[in-house]
C-alpha cells in the first residue's frame, strides 16, 4: 500500500509538467482501517519559487482584504500588518450599535481568509508607525502591550508595499469632539456607543434623577447627515421604540434624538428625490433634523452650533449621548509619509491612475487613504492630436479621430461622462459644435480647434467616494494587476495607451458604481441603483439584506448576520449591556 511520503516524492519528480496534477492517495490509519483521500497538486505547490518577490500590505479592511483575496501568484511573499487581525464588514455597523447584529457576525479573522490560498502569506498584529519609501522599508510596533519592554518594534523590507489602512475620522479640529464624542468607524466604536445607549436608559430610570435631567441623558444628538449618521439615527429610533420603550416605560416619552448637519439637506450624494422622502419621513417619526447647523463646540453635557440659516446665531443643545459622524482624515503616519514625498499640501495620498503613489517607486495605495490623481485632457492635447494626425497633415478627420477614440475614453473617463451628460451620441457630435453645422465627412479642425472641442471636458472629473464599494473594486483591480504582473513586459505610459508607443501594459482603474442604500427605519431602504433607478419603501428592504449578505466575507459570517435577522424579528433586540 503506497504511503502518502511516496506519492508526494513521485509527485515532485514530475515538476516539469505545467498541468494540474491529480492523485487518489490511499493510506492507513492507526487502526488497520484503510481510506482514500484526493489532492491536487500544482505546478506552483510542486516547483520551489526562489525568487519571489515581498509584498507589504498595511491594513486589513475593505481595500486590504480584497487585494489578499484575488491575490492568486505564488510569486510573491505577503506580509501583512495591521492592528487588527480581522476584517470588518463595516457597512453594517450602526446595526451593531443597537443589537440588531451582534459585533461577532460582521469579522472575520484575516488568517481565515488567508489559510487557503497559494500565496505565502504572514500576518503581523502591530501598528505601523513610519515609512521608508527610499530604502523600501517600513517601521512597525507590536499592537499588544502585554510584556516587560512595552511596545515592541520592528523592521520590514519590501519590493512592493500596498497602502491600505484607510482614514480617521475628521472632527475639524472642533473643541471637545475627541474628549465627548463616540465615533463610528470601528467595531469598538459600535460596541461602546450599544454600551452607552443602554447606560442612558439605566441612569434616566434612577429614582433620585429630576425631570430635566432625564431629559438631557435620554437625548440622543448625532452629528453628520451622511449615510452613515442617517442610519444610525434611524436604527436608534427603532430600537427605542420597538424595544426599549417597553423595559423601561417610565422614560419613554423623553427620549429624544437629533440629526444635526452642517448642509442644506441629509443624504445629499443621494436622488433628491431619496432627500425629500428621508427628511419627511424623520419629521412623521419624531426625529428632530436641524440643517444648516454647523457644530463649534462639544462638552460633557452641551452641543453648541453655529445656525447657518438665522445669522450665525449660537445656539447650545443639552446632550446625553453624541455621536460624530462627518468627514474622513488623514493618519498621522500618512502625514509623514506624503511630507516625505512631495505630497505634504493634499488631504491624501494622490496616486495614478494605476493606483502607484507618485512620487514613489513600488508603492501603491488604495481605499480611504488615497485619491486618484486623474490625468487631465488639455494637458496631453498636443500629444493625442500627433497621435491621431498619423498623415502629419496638420489637422484631423473625424475619422482619424474615431479611430482613437476608444483608447481616449479608456485614458481620460470624462470625455465619455462629458458626451453623455451633453446627450452627444459619438465625436463627431462634440466636433460638429466646435466647427458648426456642417457634414459630418468635411470636418477638419487643427490643434486650436480641437482645444476648443474638449476645453470642458476636463470640468466632468470627480474625485471618487470614501465608500467600501470603491475600496473593494481597487483591491480586486490590483490584485489581478499583480497576478499578471510578470507575464506582460512594462512600458511607460503615454497619452494614448493601446495603440503605438506608450503604452501601458494594464488599463488603469475605472470604478463602476453597482448603487447605495440608505436604510431609514421601520422596514423601510433608499436604494438608488444604476441607470438612476430610484426605489424606496419596504422592497428594498429585503433587497438591502439580500445585498448585505450576499457580500459578507465567508459562509460563516453570512450565516450569523442572517440569524440575527432573524432572531432579531422573533425575539427582538438584546438590550444587556454586554
Amino acid at each position: 500500500m503506497l504511503s502518502f511520503g511516496f506519492c508526494e516524492r513521485f509527485c515532485k519528480t514530475l515538476r516539469d509538467n505545467r498541468k494540474t496534477i491529480k492523485f487518489v492517495l490511499i493510506g492507513t490509519t492507526v487502526s488497520g482501517v484503510g481510506y482514500v483521500a484526493y489532492r491536487e497538486f500544482y505546478p506552483s505547490e510542486v516547483e520551489a519559487v526562489t525568487d519571489r518577490k515581498k509584498v507589504v500590505v498595511l491594513g486589513t479592511g475593505w481595500a486590504a482584504t480584497s487585494f489578499m483575496k484575488n491575490l492568486d501568484s505564488p510569486k510573491y511573499e505577503v506580509q501583512v500588518v495591521s492592528p487588527r487581525n480581522y476584517f470588518a464588514f463595516t457597512p453594517l455597523l450602526p446595526s451593531v450599535t443597537c443589537g440588531t447584529v451582534e459585533a461577532r457576525s460582521i469579522v472575520e479573522p484575516v488568517r481565515n481568509i488567508f489559510r487557503k490560498k497559494r500565496v505565502d502569506v504572514q500576518f503581523s498584529e502591530a501598528e505601523c508607525f513610519k515609512i521608508d519609501a527610499e530604502n523600501k522599508k517600513v517601521y512597525c510596533k507590536s499592537n499588544a502591550n502585554n510584556n516587560l519592554n512595552g511596545q515592541e518594534e520592528f523592521v520590514v523590507d519590501y519590493d512592493y508595499l500596498i497602502i491600505g489602512v484607510g482614514a480617521k475620522v475628521n472632527t475639524f479640529n472642533t473643541p471637545g469632539v475627541v474628549e465627548n464624542c463616540h465615533f463610528l468607524k470601528e467595531v469598538e466604536d459600535a460596541q461602546k456607543i450599544r454600551r452607552t445607549v443602554i447606560d442612558c436608559f439605566e441612569r434616566a430610570n434612577l429614582p433620585d434623577v429630576s425631570e430635566e435631567e432625564k431629559k438631557r441623558i435620554l437625548h440622543f444628538a448625532i452629528v453628520g447627515g451622511g449615510p452613515t449618521g442617517v442610519e444610525f439615527a434611524a436604527s436608534l429610533h427603532d430600537f427605542v421604540n420597538e424595544d426599549l420603550v417597553h423595559l423601561y416605560p417610565g422614560v419613554k416619552d423623553l427620549v429624544k434624538i437629533t440629526l444635526l448637519e452642517a448642509g442644506d439637506h441629509i443624504l445629499s450624494m443621494f436622488d433628491k428625490r431619496i432627500t425629500a422622502f428621508a427628511e419627511d419621513k424623520f419629521q412623521r417619526d419624531g426625529i428632530d433634523v436641524k440643517t444648516g447647523s454647523m457644530v463649534v463646540k462639544v462638552d460633557g453635557k452641551e452641543i453648541s452650533t453655529k445656525e447657518l440659516k438665522n445669522g450665525g446665531k449660537i445656539t447650545t443643545i443639552p446632550y446625553g449621548m453624541a455621536v460624530w459622524s462627518t468627514g474622513i482624515g488623514t493618519r498621522p503616519f500618512i502625514k509623514d509619509f506624503m511630507a516625505q514625498i512631495g505630497q505634504a499640501s493634499r488631504r491624501a495620498l494622490a496616486t495614478d491612475e494605476w493606483l502607484r503613489v507618485e512620487g514613489c517607486n513600488n508603492v501603491y495605495a488604495l481605499g480611504d487613504c488615497a485619491t486618484i490623481n486623474q490625468r487631465k485632457v488639455m494637458e496631453d492635447i498636443a500629444s493625442i492630436f500627433k497621435k491621431a494626425d498619423k498623415g502629419n497633415s496638420g489637422t484631423l478627420t473625424v475619422k482619424e479621430f474615431q479611430e482613437v477614440m476608444d483608447d481616449i475614453c479608456v485614458r481620460y473617463p470624462q470625455v465619455e461622462l462629458y458626451l453623455k451628460n451633453k446627450q452627444m451620441h459619438n465625436i463627431a457630435d462634440l466636433l460638429k459644435e466646435a466647427k458648426g453645422d456642417v457634414e459630418k465627412e468635411s470636418i477638419k479642425l487643427n490643434i486650436e480647434e480641437l482645444k476648443t472641442a474638449l476645453s470642458k471636458v476636463d470640468s466632468q472629473m470627480k474625485f471618487l467616494p470614501a465608500t467600501a464599494q470603491v475600496a473593494s473594486q481597487q483591491g480586486t483591480y490590483l490584485a489581478k494587476c499583480f497576478n499578471r504582473m510578470e507575464e506582460c513586459e512594462e512600458k511607460p505610459e503615454g497619452p494614448l495607451r493601446f495603440r503605438g508607443e506608450g503604452r501601458h501594459r494594464f488599463k488603469p482603474f475605472r470604478y463602476q458604481h453597482l448603487g447605495q442604500f440608505a436604510p431609514l427605519g421601520g422596514e423601510k431602504t433608499a436604494a438608488q441603483l444604476p441607470g438612476d433607478w430610484v426605489s424606496i419603501g419596504h422592497s428594498s428592504q429585503w433587497l438591502w439584506y439580500s445585498v448585505y449578505a450576499s457580500k459578507q466575507v465567508s459562509w460563516r459570517t453570512r450565516a450569523l448576520v442572517v440569524s440575527d435577522w432573524g432572531r432579531r424579528f422573533i425575539f427582538g433586540r438584546d438590550s444587556s449591556r454586554i
